[in-house]
């Protein structure tokens, strides 16, 4: 992961940033929510969920607050079991409706991910899905690569993709293995030169050896009522090989055969 840097009020930067209760600019919330910017707490007492076996794992708790209140006008709770192990970094978020009336919205885990040189990347499991270009007013396109490169900036929202997406480094010799479930979008992000030079807190240089790919919920946003919980799952794995070197077969990875 790409190292976070974080001054509040501002969006935090690296890491892994939440986008609650919205993902983008489309909807009543701050562009990609305020749950980024918020301090959690430790979850005292959290819902069962299966056994963490050999794993190190913490329970966070966000609630909403008057502050958040009045930018959205819903009472929630937002929970975020997060589990290390090695090679193995899992993620379940929940979101509970303690409100009195219906409330949607959208979300994504932004994964900061840390390569040796972005244009000897490349991203195995989203060819052939429409997606919404952001640098294009969200103009819907189908991508016809049979793997994704880039040698330029990216901001894409893949719509109804796979549960597993490979990120191949071919430099590092090492593939992130993305799997998900009840976040049917992928989003994509890298600033290049130019974006790069107009982002806070990130350096010139340093697009070059990051790439944001997210789990999220965008084209249709989740709708719960009163005391409806929502619950996602993302993990994010590693795998000590190249697809250039001939060890890797990336079909193997999305599809396990």
């Amino acid at each position: 992961m790409v190292q976070a840097i974080w001054k509040p009020p501002k969006a935090i930067r690296g890491g892994l940033p939440v986008f609650f209760p919205q993902f983008g600019n489309l909807g009543t919330s701050e562009r990609n929510g305020f749950a980024r910017n918020r301090f959690w707490t430790i979850d005292s007492d959290p819902s069962p969920l299966p056994p963490s076996n050999n794993h190190s794992s913490v329970d966070l708790l966000l609630k909403s607050t008057d502050e958040d209140l009045k930018i959205w006008p819903r009472s929630f709770e937002l929970r975020l079991r997060v589990s290390l192990s090695a090679g193995k970094l899992t993620l379940i978020p929940r979101v509970r409706n303690t409100d009195t009336k219906p409330f949607s919205f959208t979300f994504a885990l932004r994964n900061y991910l840390s390569v040796s040189d972005i244009s000897e990347v490349r991203v195995e499991g989203l060819e052939t899905l429409d997606y919404l270009d952001n640098l294009m007013r969200r103009e819907r396109f189908t991508e016809q690569a049979d793997a994704i490169t880039f040698d330029g900036e990216v901001d894409r929202i893949y719509l109804s993709s796979p549960q597993k997406i490979a990120i191949i480094d071919h430099e590092k010799k090492r593939t992130f293995v993305l799997r998900k479930d009840g976040m049917p979008d992928a989003g994509m992000w890298n600033p290049w030169d130019k974006r790069a030079k107009t982002v806070p807190d990130l350096g010139y240089e340093d697009y070059k050896t990051m790439l944001c790919v997210d789990s999220a919920v965008t084209e249709t946003p989740i709708v719960l009522k009163p005391l409806e919980e929502w619950k996602g799952y993302q993990e994010l794995s590693t795998v000590s090989s190249s697809y250039c070197s001939g060890q890797l077969d990336p079909r193997k990875v999305l599809y396990g055969f």
